[in-house]
């Protein structure tokens, strides 16, 4: 087992520690392609099978789900270790191989024990990812990201012993909405998949990340959530809705927003959407187009991050109110940024493009057709946001006067690979359809649907070019905008204050009564037990020892109660 991918990549980040810093680099570029050639090697099947305290753990299962995550995890580590070349910072380099083969054991787990414990490993590991850029802010967000990455922990936890008491098992496989574990089990889930109203963890922190930590953020945390959903909710029509809503809600946050590091996080939960439609329908090719997105999304949306981290690291900032004309200086990173966008907005020949087809496709089929129709405007929806506005305000829009050199070597290396994966895979699908979960017939290249998506990207670069002429379209305006972590930023410290005061009222007032009352009781007392007073008599006497009697002989009977 310790030659087993998540092993590899946790026995890699142990060792970084001890050796010299200019082997550091070549070790995690190392570690991915050593992983991936482990999972070929392993092959299906359970693996790393052990008996503890009569429960079977399964530490290592390669099937037909799990496989592919496990390539495109290999694949994204490789690049995001690539981009961060010139990363010195020991906590960065430890906490990304860490949190990359956590990832890998989460999915490959086999039973809910080890999931759980892979679970709270990925947020140990990845929180290190925004403490790493060291700022106040940053601290601050880990710290919010972290509590609600254990709460997600916690809540999995729960739902594991409730399913074990009612069921007898921890298999994971197929749990559905069955009972209060696995329903605790699903929120859990849902928490790390960002469902709506649960979501603000990820805007909040992939961009409070440092410039290459954002890379790595995107990659494993929500896919890995993406694929226990699959693995266990399959088929679970409410999937259904909450992926629509999903796609939808985050257009109009990322159209307003001025961090396009922010804009890139919601057009993830937005992308997140469709594969939790596809989760939800649990047909074939719904379960075949899920993965397939999964997959496209990890690389295209590493190469958008990439791309804005390294206008980040080049002058400083990601605000569109700031940029604009890099394209001058930046222009390999400007054609990489416009591939991702591409690809992102689902261009044929693009990654995009061959994956969500499938999704829509089984909506189609399978009678979905409200939800159809909100995926196709979620798509117009995402052209404009991360399609259009990330390159356009950051390379094109008004000239910023910044001059910045290219990115480094290395970060245009690692954009240029992900770039030609995004193509490649949009070019030939057959490579991708190859190693999804079930067999494929689709063919994505058919004319009808060729011609329908050229329609609705064509409308949608209509609007946005109308809604720019006259001055309709949203200005880059220096703001932070929130949604519903309106409760933790706003909400819950405005009325703190109060019910603390209210707390120490209610406590103050509680003790002077208490106070009150055991004075009057202390001065009765000193009355009866006064010379003068009951006691005094004979009778007194006898009434408190036979009241000690009694009190004794109650005392005895409720020891004695549970033996009886």
């Amino acid at each position: 087992m310790l030659l087993s991918a998540p092993f590899l990549f946790l026995i890699a980040s142990a060792v970084l520690a001890f050796i010299p810093q200019r082997l550091r680099a070549p070790l995690m570029l190392v570690t991915p392609v050593l992983a991936l050639i482990s999972i070929i090697g392993f092959g299906t099947g359970n693996h790393g099978v052990l008996n503890i305290l009569n429960f079977e753990l399964v530490l290592y299962r390669i099937d037909n789900l799990s496989f592919p995550f496990g390539v495109i995890f290999c694949i994204a580590a490789f690049l995001a270790s690539l981009y961060a070349w010139h990363v010195r910072d020991l906590t960065q380099q430890v906490a990304t191989l860490g949190y990359a083969g956590a990832a890998l054991g989460g999915v490959f787990a086999g039973d809910l024990v080890t999931l759980f414990i892979w679970w709270e490993a990925t947020a140990i590991t990845s929180v290190f990812l925004i403490f790493a850029r060291g700022t106040p802010a940053a601290m601050a967000t880990g710290m919010r990201y972290l509590i609600i990455q254990v709460l997600s922990g916690v809540l999995l936890l729960a739902g594991l012993l409730m399913h074990f008491h009612d069921t007898g098992s921890i298999a994971f496989n197929h749990l559905g909405l069955q009972s209060t574990g696995t329903w605790l089990i699903f929120i859990a889930f849902g928490i790390k998949c960002a469902f709506p109203l649960m979501h603000n963890w990820l805007q909040d922190a992939y961009p409070a990340a440092t410039v290459t930590g954002t890379v790595v953020l995107s990659a494993f945390t929500t896919k890995m959530a993406v694929y226990t959903l699959a693995r266990g909710y399959a088929g679970t029509e409410m999937l259904v809705y909450i992926g629509a809503v999903m796609t939808l809600f985050p257009i109009f946050f990322a159209e307003i927003e001025n961090d396009l590091r922010r804009v890139l996080a919601y057009s993830l939960n937005n992308q997140l959407g469709f594969m939790v439609v596809g989760v939800g329908i649990g047909t074939e090719l719904a379960l075949n187009g899920t993965v397939a997105h999964a997959f496209s999304h990890i690389l295209y949306k590493s190469l958008l991050f990439m791309s804005v981290g390294a206008v980040l690291y080049r002058t400083g900032t990601s605000k569109a109110s700031e940029l604009g004309g890099l394209y001058r200086t930046m222009p390999i990173t400007m054609v990489c940024c416009v591939i991702g966008a591409m690809a992102i907005s689902a261009f044929p020949l693009f990654s995009g493009f061959i994956s969500k087809s499938l999704i829509l496709d089984a909506a189609s089929k399978n009678s979905y057709y409200v939800v159809w129709f909100c995926l196709v405007v979620a798509s117009a929806g995402v052209l404009s946001h991360s399609g259009i506005k990330i390159p356009f305000f950051t390379f094109f829009a008004h000239d910023s006067g910044k001059r910045p050199a290219e990115a480094p070597m290395h970060m245009r290396i690692a954009m240029i690979i992900t770039a030609f994966l995004c193509v490649f895979i949009g070019v030939f699908p057959g490579f991708l359809y190859s190693i999804l979960p079930h067999e494929v017939s689709y063919k994505p290249y058919t004319f009808s649907h060729v011609l329908t998506q050229m329609q609705l990207l064509c409308f949608a670069l209509l609007a946005f070019v109308y809604l720019m002429k006259v001055g309709l379209h949203p200005h880059e305006l220096r703001r932070v905008n929130i949604d519903s972590d309106w409760v933790y930023r706003k909400g819950i410290p405005s009325i703190l204050p109060g019910v603390a005061a209210s707390v120490i009222a209610l406590n103050t007032r509680s003790r002077e009564w208490a106070l009150k009352r055991l004075e009057r009781l202390g001065i009765q007392v000193a009355r009866y037990a006064s010379p003068t007073g009951p006691l005094a008599d004979g009778w007194g006497v006898k009434a408190m020892v036979g009241a000690v009697v009694v009190l004794m002989f109650a005392i005895l009977l409720f020891n004695l109660w549970p033996n009886a």
